[in-house]
């Protein structure tokens, strides 16, 4: 009996509600399909319909047989990849004379290297180095001159310079002759040998870019708007200005916006922030995004403000890597905010996948027919009526507990 009852409780209170959530807005027939692995390069004007995180992407096949299959992807970014190795050196000698401080390395193995990086104790420095290679220390060749290295320290700005790149070479010694009359206190240094690997990247042309002077604030705003929603993941930004500057920058994009009685009002989220200088290129990179409005904040404190000549903005080429088991009219199906991000096997056996793939064309986008969402009705649309059957049912279970314990 209680088992019963307690089975009908938990109908009572349950409501059942059945809703297709393979719902999506758009869809894109893949032809071209022979093989099991194939490519997608995915195109521009996806991104403006998708969600955030790219979730609701999907491919479909329809089967000769009116069944509908879905393939499984990998979604990835064409990032550039860096491998550093850090060779190993002995410091041999530190000497000087009119020219300036020498600081003599030993790399005892064949590497190749083509960074040193150096750490001083002095917090505020401006310096010039040299630096030369050579295989027996009699007869030394020119790397790299006049190569400034900066360090500055103080309340408002922290900020270092330090990091030597040149073209790869292969010396047993260095020497790095910093020009100054102040000694340099050299803590310690890296000789490191980085590896680049080249991304690709999409340039997405800039439709409108204005600055403005806050000169309350002693900032300027660059206001960055594309042509639509794209993947974003770097901003490089040059400089008219010739003479030298360090300036704290951060780079925020508009992530949500209200429409209010005094006009819209955006909600902006910080991409990155760091150092706009003239050491260096002034290229940002941070996590892909996709958006549509940037502002760039740069803090000029009590310095002549920075004029921007250009801006160029840049994003890492987005392709699914899509495996194909079985024959059907195939296709990307997108434009659903209510998707999950899917579970695919393959991420998980990654190394199987090959290392030539056949890219797929597309075809053009088409609007899919919404179906109806089917929703069944709850037994009692009155919550009143279910607390009150409720209530009967708990006093129920309560009298025939009680008659128990009599009854023992």
């Amino acid at each position: 009996m209680k088992a019963k009852i307690s089975a009908c409780l938990l109908l009572l209170i349950c409501s059942y509600s059945y809703a297709q959530i393979d719902q999506y807005t758009y869809r894109r027939e893949l032809p071209g399909i022979t093989g099991q692995w194939h490519k997608i390069v995915l195109p521009e004007e996806v991104f403006g319909k998708v969600s955030p995180d790219l979730s609701d992407i999907r491919i479909f096949g329809l089967t000769e047989s009116n069944d509908t299959i879905e393939a499984s992807y990998i979604l990835q970014h064409k990032t550039e990849k860096v491998l550093r190795t850090e060779v190993n050196f002995k410091l041999l000698n530190t000497t000087y004379n009119e020219k300036g401080y020498y600081f003599t390395m030993e790399v005892p193995t064949e590497d190749s290297v083509n960074q040193i990086m150096l750490n001083f104790k002095q917090d505020n420095f401006d310096w010039k180095l040299s630096l030369e290679g050579s295989q027996n220390q009699q007869e030394w060749f020119t790397i790299v001159d006049d190569y400034r290295i900066l360090s500055i320290k103080n309340p408002e700005t922290s900020y270092q310079f330090t990091k030597v790149t040149f073209p790869e070479t292969k010396y047993r010694y260095f020497r790095v002759l910093i020009k100054s009359k102040e000694k340099p206190d050299l803590s310690f240094a890296k000789i490191e040998f980085n590896k680049v690997t080249n991304g690709s990247y999409n340039k997405y042309p800039i439709e409108k870019s204005e600055s403005i002077e806050d000169k309350k604030q002693k900032l300027t705003l660059v206001e960055i708007g594309l042509k639509a929603p794209v993947p974003i993941s770097s901003i490089k930004i040059d400089i008219q200005n010739t003479f030298d500057y360090y300036r704290p920058i951060t780079i925020s994009y508009i992530s949500d916006s209200v429409k209010t009685e005094k006009g819209w009002k955006y909600q902006y989220r910080q991409l990155t922030s760091g150092t706009l200088s003239s050491f260096e290129k002034n290229e940002f990179v941070f996590e892909s995004t996709v958006l549509q409005k940037l502002k760039i904040s740069i803090y000029n404190q009590d310095n002549t403000p920075l004029t921007v000549h250009k801006l160029t903005a840049k994003g890492y080429v987005h392709e699914l890597i899509a495996r194909f088991t079985e024959p059907a009219t195939y296709f990307l199906a997108y434009g659903n905010k209510k998707a999950n991000k899917p579970n695919y096997d393959i991420e998980r056996f990654a190394s199987k996948i090959p290392d030539t793939l056949t890219a797929l064309n597309f075809g053009k986008e088409q609007l899919i027919d919404q179906k109806e969402v089917l929703v069944t009705e709850p037994l009692f649309k009155n919550k009143n009526w279910l607390w009150a059957l409720m209530t009967v049912l708990i006093i129920v279970l309560g009298w025939f507990s009680v008659k128990m314990i009599k009854t023992k």
